[in-house]
């Protein structure tokens, strides 16, 4: 039997890490902060895809999941190497945004709203849908850092985790269209 590679390379050990196509980078740099989100969100996604009994849920967050490993490599490129990821990936495109934009209006076409904050929690999917939505939106903040360092190299994935964002909201709303979803309101006790 060949022997096998180890899953550990003791490379990370010093608190630095290796970039896609080469370089390295501290943990804590903000590429890491950036792609390490994007993959926490990942992960949620999964969990809410685990989670949900929906078929359109399931497939539509399956989906986004596929296209969260892209961004992150993406983001997880040195961009003095960024020709050679393309060679390799498809990145992130204002057609991929389009496509979220399209889904988004598809969900919300399908229920109303309430007009006031809605409090996470109706279902164990939906809290998960939320968890990925809030980390999604880390990665958002984290790109933006990104930008103000003149170290994105993709502007459009800005743009991308935005509307992913928006659209992990209504679908966490769709996961809980037939329940009574709790709300902020006059009526709800405060702590005082």
């Amino acid at each position: 039997m060949p022997k096998r590679k180890s899953l550990y390379t003791k490379y990370g050990d010093t608190g630095n890490t290796n970039l896609l196509y080469g370089g390295r980078v501290s943990k804590a740099s903000l590429q890491c902060e950036a792609y390490g989100a994007v993959d926490e969100a990942t992960s949620a996604l999964g969990l809410a895809r685990a989670l949900s009994e929906d078929l359109l849920i399931q497939s539509t967050l399956k989906a986004i999941e596929i296209d969260l490993f892209t961004v992150a490599a993406e983001l997880a490129t040195d961009p003095k190497k960024y020709e050679m990821f393309k060679k390799y990936f498809r990145p992130v495109t204002a057609e991929m945004t389009h496509q979220v934009e399209a889904l988004i209006d598809e969900f919300h076409s399908k229920i109303d709203l309430p007009r006031s904050f809605i409090i996470p929690g109706g279902s164990p999917a939906s809290a998960a849908i939320d968890l990925g939505r809030t980390t999604i939106r880390r990665a958002e903040r984290n790109t933006v850092r990104l930008v103000a360092h003149n170290k994105l190299t993709n502007p459009e994935i800005l743009k991308y985790l935005n509307r992913i964002g928006d659209l992990l909201f209504i679908i966490a709303r769709y996961q809980d269209r037939d329940t009574l979803m709790e709300k902020l309101s006059d009526e709800n006790p405060r702590i005082q």
